[in-house]
């Protein structure tokens, strides 16, 4: 009786030992992931509006092939494009006569979540770091966050809803979504500075419901753009100016030449 119990004490003892090991991993990871400028900026050798499929390649171009940096972000803007996310029927999601009369592009991402509109009034957010030993929704959780704190630097509260959408009020101004790639994890969303309110309401098909049963304006009261909040003194431009310190601060790599080739071959396959 007595070894059992001995046993028994042992094992607890290891089982202590592994949940303190793992509270320290985690501890470590979130302090590296909140400790300033840690991220380093992707940039591009020369600044040209690309289509949406393109910078999707290149998250996971960074995601594969600069691993030695272990945190990544950039931001990027595009024309016209509705973005579906990777289980969704098209037909189903997007209003295509719409899109095809006014030259709107449509892509499918890898991540899951609902149909997005984006255009260069707007901008993109790709997170790319290593899971280390947190799970996905730590990770999604860790930057939707971040996001939440820059906009808290320029003076706008916001929080996170139920949807994984970023708030200012009961508006929504930003969505998000995620996808792990064996130990890298993808981070991206959109951050509505401003938009073309018609293509949005209009180019996808949720919208379209909605606005025959309640209205334009039952719909455009849910969502809000972050220049009615900051734009008497921050613009598009140094919005993404500002968030790029933010995040970054120097840090920088600039993709080369044969970098971007690579990017290029594997935006054919989206």
């Amino acid at each position: 009786m007595t070894f059992f119990f001995r046993l028994l004490f042992f094992r607890y003892e290891i089982r202590l030992i592994q949940n303190n090991v793992l509270y320290l991993q985690r501890k470590e990871y979130n302090t590296l992931m909140n400790s300033q400028n840690s991220i380093t900026y992707i940039s591009l050798p020369i600044t040209q509006r690309h289509r949406l499929s393109f910078y999707l390649a290149m998250e996971e171009y960074v995601a594969h092939h600069l691993q030695e940096i272990k945190e990544c972000f950039f931001l990027w803007q595009v024309n016209p494009t509705v973005i579906i996310g990777r289980n969704q029927v098209l037909e189903n999601e997007v209003n295509l006569d719409y899109c095809h009369e006014h030259d709107i592009d449509i892509v499918r991402r890898k991540s899951g979540g609902g149909a997005v509109y984006a255009d260069g009034d707007n901008v993109m957010f790709s997170f790319i770091c290593n899971r280390g030993n947190a799970t996905t929704p730590e990770v999604f959780s860790h930057y939707l966050q971040r996001a939440i704190d820059l906009l808290s630097s320029l003076g706008v509260e916001a929080c996170v809803s139920d949807h994984n959408d970023i708030l200012i009020g009961q508006r929504k101004v930003s969505g998000w979504a995620v996808y792990q790639m064996q130990e890298r994890i993808i981070v991206h969303g959109t951050m509505l500075y401003d938009t073309n309110m018609q293509h949005m309401l209009h180019a996808i098909t949720p919208s379209a419901a909605k606005l025959q049963r309640k209205g334009v304006e039952s719909v455009r009261q849910r969502i809000c753009l972050l220049k009615d909040y900051i734009g008497d003194r921050i613009n598009l431009s140094e919005f993404t100016h500002t968030a790029r310190q933010y995040f970054c601060g120097n840090n920088e790599y600039l993709l080369t030449g044969d970098d971007i080739k690579a990017i290029e071959q594997l935006q054919e396959d989206y």
